[in-house]
């Protein structure tokens, strides 16, 4: 059975730096999402621009599917609920709202949703934002609030994403075997000779210094080969005294 088509979309427009094209798309990619959709660029071939490919770092599918079209009226054909990126003051126009404010309702429905980033150097004009249901805010630092455009795009890719149901975590190591008792033990044993050897553990006045290293050990959840760690500096020290 093919995909469905990917019902959320991302709006960029008048972007002027290619660079920021292909960080976008990146970000996008790394969240699942896939439909970009250019406003206006600076270059009708912006997408294809090498800074563009380069910044893409392996999500260059999605340049290469990404649209470019005149209007803000033509990127948002077929959406059922946009989303303004803009962090601009308005008089009127729509609701402003976090990202995790507003998202996780808005993923509970079925709309087609498309967030929109205005251009590098001045954002979203009024007439953008007011075409849209909600202006999503990224809250920031009051006295510095000016993120890169790529940068607002991973932002909101993430929240959107994590709204969805988010991605499990996958795990880049492999499970660790852990230690048994009697590893734990034997290594004990090994360590309390080595330790005697140098004089630091006294045999006829031990005190509790074995209990303690044995509750050490037992919290420090041993693995197979930090077991033979410390074997193998135990057989050291015992072949320095030699």
């Amino acid at each position: 059975m093919p995909a469905s088509p990917d019902p959320t979309r991302f709006v960029l427009l008048h972007t002027s730096h290619p660079g920021n094209v292909g960080a976008a798309a990146r970000a996008m990619r790394v969240m699942g999402f896939t439909d970009l959709v250019l406003v206006a660029p600076r270059a009708a071939d912006i997408a294809a621009h090498p800074d563009a490919l380069a910044m893409a770092s392996g999500a260059g599918s999605i340049l290469e599917r990404a649209r470019v079209v005149a209007t803000l009226a033509e990127a948002l054909a077929g959406v059922s609920h946009a989303c303004a990126t803009a962090m601009t003051p308005r008089d009127f126009g729509p609701p402003v709202f976090a990202p995790r404010e507003h998202l996780p309702g808005l993923a509970a429905s079925a709309h087609r949703v498309a967030f929109v980033f205005g251009s590098e150097r001045f954002g979203m004009s009024n007439d953008d934002v007011y075409r849209c249901h909600a202006c999503v805010s990224i809250p920031t630092d009051p006295a510095y609030g000016s993120l890169n455009l790529a940068q607002a795009v991973q932002v909101i890719a993430y929240e959107w994403r994590q709204a969805l149901g988010g991605f499990a975590v996958q795990a880049r190591m492999p499970q660790r075997s852990l230690a048994s008792v009697d590893q734990v033990q034997a290594t004990l044993a090994h360590w309390e000779r080595a330790l005697v050897a140098i004089g630091f553990l006294d045999p006829t006045a031990p005190k509790k210094l074995m209990p303690r290293l044995n509750q050490l050990l037992n919290r420090a959840a041993l693995s197979d080969e930090e077991i033979n760690i410390l074997r193998g500096i135990a057989r050291s020290i015992e072949h320095s005294r030699q």
